[in-house]
């Protein structure tokens, strides 16, 4: 579930360049700029996607608000313009109509009452 991104595309003025708009904002009034020399660390929405535009060959990224500018090779973009309006669109996708999310990590152990008599582990001071 979760609700995908409309994307409306332009190109740049450089034909290496081509401006994703989104129907929404991802990063507010920060920019958000990454380059395929350094890893992309974070776990904010923009740095997911950089992260999932990197895996697919491009070679920067910079997202303003709803604007996401990509950079990568000229020759490559008639096969990837596709790849990253998808990759774009489902970023908040978590998963599809037929399918089963992905397993959830088993919430933590709860504590056991305590036995009559003794005191609960709320209670134990060290």
């Amino acid at each position: 579930m979760g609700q995908a991104i409309t994307v409306t595309v332009r190109a740049g003025v450089r034909s290496d360049v081509k401006h994703f708009e989104l129907n929404r904002s991802l990063t507010g009034m920060q920019t958000h700029r990454y380059t395929e020399a350094v890893p992309v660390t974070g776990t904010k929405p923009p740095d997911e996607l950089a992260r999932r535009l990197f895996a697919l060959g491009v070679s920067a990224v910079t997202i303003y608000s709803s604007v996401v500018t990509v950079v990568a090779p000229a020759e490559r973009w008639s096969a990837l313009q596709p790849e990253v309006e998808d990759t774009i669109t489902n970023l908040f996708i978590f998963y599809r109509d037929g399918q089963l999310p992905a397993a959830v990590a088993a919430p933590a152990a709860v504590a056991a009452p305590a036995a009559e008599g003794e005191p609960a582990a709320a209670e134990i001071t060290g």
